[in-house]
């Protein structure tokens, strides 16, 4: 009997693959055209002003090499460091002082504090180191005693500050202002459920703070901190103008005398540039430390990341080999 036309036989039929019981299922990721698109843009942009940069003669990179090291420039920079690390180290010292009379139950307290901060918040920083400059014309003698009544101590004010100093007291009064804020924000950032519980626990007050407030408000106070730091770094480049021989200062009297302008100005920006980058860094980790018990990991490091990233290069690379590998042996079935 003849078979039909119409009637295909069963082993004629393909049969789709199925895949062995022990083999894991193949993740395909999700493909993303604009991504790449947009990142090729970006490189492509940022190529041409890195090529813009490099291949300008007008900035004279052999003379930025010249100066970089030179002996007044990283006085000028030490300078620098030193006047950030003194003005911090004070401004939050005496804004921690502020901060605490801020959430003081005593209501004078309380208002000097409001108007330390109102007062030097809304004056700019300018116009507060020239105030202090010239405090000899407004305050020729300045004396301590009985309030309209005898003074015990008399000193005359003419040239008793000089530049150096004028920027310290300057550049400190203005961070207080700004640091009491960020430490109080920081204090205020803390669950009140967890001080009273340490007080039900009869812990004292000096411990609470020390065990139970400081650590949880460092999570908020140090990135804000971090942010202070590198403005006060950048923003001591304004003493200049008091004459006082910081970085910025520094390479201005090479180039008022040989006249190379923008090469000393990018020996200034390398540096502000370097050290920037070396207190982010150093920001980073402290954030990193004082976040622990908050979240349910840490996060990686920059050489933690790199790691993980090679891994997953190298995870798909083999990936990529075994199928190649299978389609080749299949093609030679």
């Amino acid at each position: 009997m003849a078979a039909s036309p119409d009637v295909i036989p069963v082993a004629a039929v393909p049969r789709p693959k199925t895949p062995a019981p022990d083999a894991e299922p193949q993740l395909v990721p999700r493909r993303h055209p604009g991504r790449l698109v947009a990142a090729a843009a970006a490189l492509l942009v940022f190529a041409m002003v890195v090529n813009s940069v490099l291949r300008n003669q007008a900035f004279q990179w052999d003379v930025v090499g010249r100066y970089f090291t030179t002996i007044a420039v990283l006085d000028g920079l030490l300078l620098t460091l030193w006047l950030t690390a003194l003005t911090m180290a004070l401004g939050f010292a005496l804004g921690t002082l502020l901060a605490v009379m801020r959430l003081s139950a005593n209501p004078v307290l309380r208002t000097l504090s409001w108007g330390y901060v109102w007062i030097f918040r809304s004056t700019p920083i300018l116009v507060q180191l020239l105030f202090w400059f010239n405090i000899g014309a407004l305050y020729p003698t300045l004396g301590f005693g009985i309030p309209f009544g005898p003074e015990f101590i008399s000193i005359r004010t003419v040239n008793l500050l000089g530049a150096t100093a004028t920027a310290v007291i300057g550049l400190t009064l203005h961070e207080a202002a700004y640091a009491a804020e960020v430490v109080r924000g920081g204090i205020l950032s803390v669950d009140a459920g967890q001080i009273e519980a340490a007080q039900a626990l009869g812990l004292g007050r000096t411990r609470v703070l020390r065990r139970i407030v400081v650590p949880q408000a460092m999570r908020s106070i140090v990135p804000t901190a971090g942010n202070m730091l590198i403005g006060t770094l950048k923003g001591t480049s304004i003493v200049s103008v008091l004459a006082v021989q910081d970085l910025l200062y520094s390479v201005q009297l090479v180039y008022n005398r040989t006249y190379q302008v923008i090469p000393l100005l990018m020996v200034a920006t390398l540096w502000y540039i370097a050290i920037t980058s070396v207190l982010s860094t150093g920001q980073f980790y402290v954030e990193r430390y004082y976040a622990r018990g908050a979240t349910r990991g840490l996060p990686p490091t920059p050489l933690q990341r790199l790691r993980g990233q090679t891994a997953a290069l190298r995870a798909r690379l083999r990936t990529a080999t075994a199928a190649d590998a299978e389609v080749r042996l299949d093609g030679d079935r």
